[in-house]
């Protein structure tokens, strides 16, 4: 029989060992004798607390439990792998707000706010990422495809529910948007969250409105590189020479 100092020393090691976050059905599987959740989790919170003063902490993410360097120390760990981050278009992000800030939605739902057409590429970059899936389909003619972000998702922002993200005013910073063209529904976020499924994505139907945020990835705008220019070739509605960003009155929901 393990004492709990035992089971303690035994999910630290796996923990430390694992590339990607643990959950308790995950870090119960270690033991041979039942260990309980309740027991796990209260483990975990003392092992959370021996490393509160540590370089490295011990989270709780949307996928389980892992240790992380702390983000004060990141422009230190930045020198050791100098690689530049990775680069996506305005348009990649804009689009990733809107089903963040919206989901679920449909391609047209993001080309009603965008005022653009969603190339597949754009869609098929953040599904690559793992950061968006399709999670059902809207009950109109055509079926069209809804889509919402996934767990991976909050996992990269190290946060562990969609209530925990920041403002959207923080993300219209960074794309030069405004609230009232990503509307908010923080109503609809419990009842999303309540529904996410074990495949790792939020699993909805056909109602509106989540809550995300994108993540502090650099955009081609942002740096001097001409990646993925060819996601804002698309052509705005009604306006080809439109640059995308402004949303009108009567697509606003």
């Amino acid at each position: 029989m393990l004492s709990p100092s035992e089971v303690k020393t035994i999910l630290e090691a796996a923990l430390l060992a694992s590339t990607e976050p643990l959950s308790i059905s995950d870090l119960r599987r270690l033991f041979s004798e039942e260990v309980g959740a309740d027991t796990v989790r209260r483990l975990l919170d003392e092992l959370r607390d021996a490393w509160r003063d540590r370089a490295v902490e011990l989270v709780n993410l949307a996928s389980g439990w892992r240790f992380q360097t702390r983000p004060a120390f990141q422009e230190y760990l930045d020198r050791l792998n100098p690689e530049k981050p990775l680069r996506y278009s305005r348009a990649v992000m804009e689009t990733l707000a809107i089903i963040a800030y919206r989901q679920p939605v449909t391609r047209g739902d993001i080309e009603d706010i965008r005022g653009v057409t969603v190339s597949s590429d754009v869609v098929k970059k953040l599904e690559d990422r793992g950061w968006i899936d399709v999670v059902g389909h809207r009950d109109v003619p055509g079926r069209p495809a809804l889509y919402a972000t996934t767990r991976h998702f909050l996992d990269d922002l190290s946060l562990r529910t969609l209530q925990e993200l920041p403002a959207l005013e923080e993300i219209a910073k960074n794309l030069e948007l405004t609230s009232q063209e990503i509307p908010f529904a923080p109503a609809q976020a419990a009842r999303i969250e309540h529904k996410q499924a074990d495949d790792g994505h939020t699993d909805v139907g056909d109602g509106e409105a989540g809550d995300l945020e994108t993540p502090a990835i650099e955009t081609a705008e942002q740096s001097d590189s001409p990646a993925d220019e060819a996601d804002d070739t698309e052509t705005r509605h009604g306006d080809e020479h439109g640059t995308g960003l402004e949303s009108e009155e009567s697509s606003q929901r």
